[in-house]
């Protein structure tokens, strides 16, 4: 039965974790600036022509209902968009608006108070955190109810909706905010929320109402009969391997034999596995200071490169863009990627690291293009990406 495998755990000295999501996100950004998009099928992505080659960022609910959805290509959005009733509005991205957007949502985060004290953020990208109390903290009372303040403050400042998760650790958090978004019929499966189509959870818990609880007591009834990939950090990949083994659900992966696992899986990847089928991961929510490890950037040609002279001056032309993106930090870089997409769309990566640290943008140009001599020239380039990683801050 599932209640055998429930465990008692009372390592938790930092009380509730909360994981806070923004709604559509950058769509939602974009109709902010232009209120007359509200209620049309928005698309953000590439250059914001769907005749062009790029794929989704993101997609606002309308869009989504048509199956619209992140890093799907442009020309198959549009696609789908055609069954629309309404034009749909294609947009370009804006990172400099998401990233004064995000700014604004995170201070806001980081001036609410909860027993007593300030609030604990950890941001892990533009539009989700982590959020838990700080050392010293009261009495925390009902964790829905400051998880409904989050909500009715960042909608009041900021004019962004939200969903809040809430778990006795950041895994359960992070997948209860997915029960929590309000349910969107006909998007892909991992961006319908409110659990992929139920109505109610473990105890008649409403989901879909933008906010939800899994806790240690509620994660087998929540989770157990689940596929393990519905868990925040197993992919296909991973998923296909436990497969494999016989490991179908979230359960079986509860009950897995340990030995198993780390022979078949890896000494540290097995174990790994194994919490998390039990629910088990770290409650701390660090405040430190996002630092970047490195920078990059990457383009997709509107027609394939097929003359390797072009896709040598190309890849040095993006890796001097990069090289202005780590200098405004001040740093070196000292191990350079290149990542290469041949046509139909088969990608790859090579980097190695530097002899020595530097930010000479005629050497880390020639180290990126000699990259190259590493991969086959045989098929024609749809995109090039080069990324510069950094030296630690002084």
């Amino acid at each position: 039965m599932l209640v055998e495998l429930v465990e008692t755990r009372h390592d938790r000295p930092m009380g509730w974790v909360l994981h806070v999501d923004l709604d559509q996100f950058i769509a939602a950004v974009e109709v902010l600036r232009r209120p007359e998009l509200a209620g049309l099928p928005v698309v953000v992505g590439g250059r914001g022509d769907p005749t062009e080659r790029g794929v989704v960022a993101t997609a606002s609910y309308e869009a989504r209902r048509f199956g619209v959805g992140s890093g799907m290509p442009l020309r198959l959005a549009e696609r789908k968009l055609r069954k629309s009733s309404t034009e749909a509005v294609f947009l370009p991205v804006d990172a400099a608006a998401y990233d004064a957007a995000s700014a604004e949502v995170m201070d806001t985060l980081r001036s609410l108070e909860w027993g007593g004290a300030p609030v604990l953020v950890e941001v892990l990208g533009w539009d989700e955190a982590f959020v838990g109390p700080a050392p010293g903290h009261g009495d925390l009372d009902d964790p829905v109810v400051f998880a409904e303040l989050i909500r009715a403050t960042l909608l009041d400042r900021t004019q962004l909706a939200s969903a809040v998760g809430i778990g006795d650790n950041k895994l359960q958090a992070k997948l209860a905010t997915g029960f929590a978004k309000q349910r969107v019929e006909g998007a892909l499966a991992r961006e319908a929320g409110a659990g992929i189509g139920e109505t109610a959870g473990p105890g008649g818990q409403e989901r879909g109402r933008g906010t939800y609880v899994i806790t240690d007591a509620s994660w087998y009834a929540e989770m157990g009969e689940r596929p393990t990939s519905a868990l925040w950090g197993i992919g296909k990949k991973t998923a296909d391997k436990l497969a494999a083994l016989g490991i179908a659900t979230v359960e079986d992966l509860a009950r897995a034999d340990p030995a198993l696992l780390a022979e078949r899986l890896g000494p540290t990847t097995g174990p790994w596995l194994r919490r998390l089928g039990r629910g088990v991961a770290s409650s701390e929510v660090d405040a430190t200071p996002y630092v970047a490890r490195g920078h990059g950037r990457e383009e997709t040609f509107q027609e394939d490169l097929t003359d390797w002279a072009d896709v040598e001056r190309e890849t040095a032309r993006i890796a001097r863009r990069v090289v202005e993106d780590i200098e405004k930090e001040g740093r070196h870089a000292v191990r350079v990627e290149l990542k290469l997409r041949y046509r139909p769309f088969f990608t790859l990566t090579r980097s190695h690291k530097l002899p020595a640290p530097t930010s000479d943008p005629d050497l880390l140009a020639a180290e990126a293009v000699a990259l190259l001599d590493r991969v086959e020239k045989d098929r024609p380039v749809r995109l090039l990406g080069v990324r510069l990683e950094m030296a630690d801050p002084d």
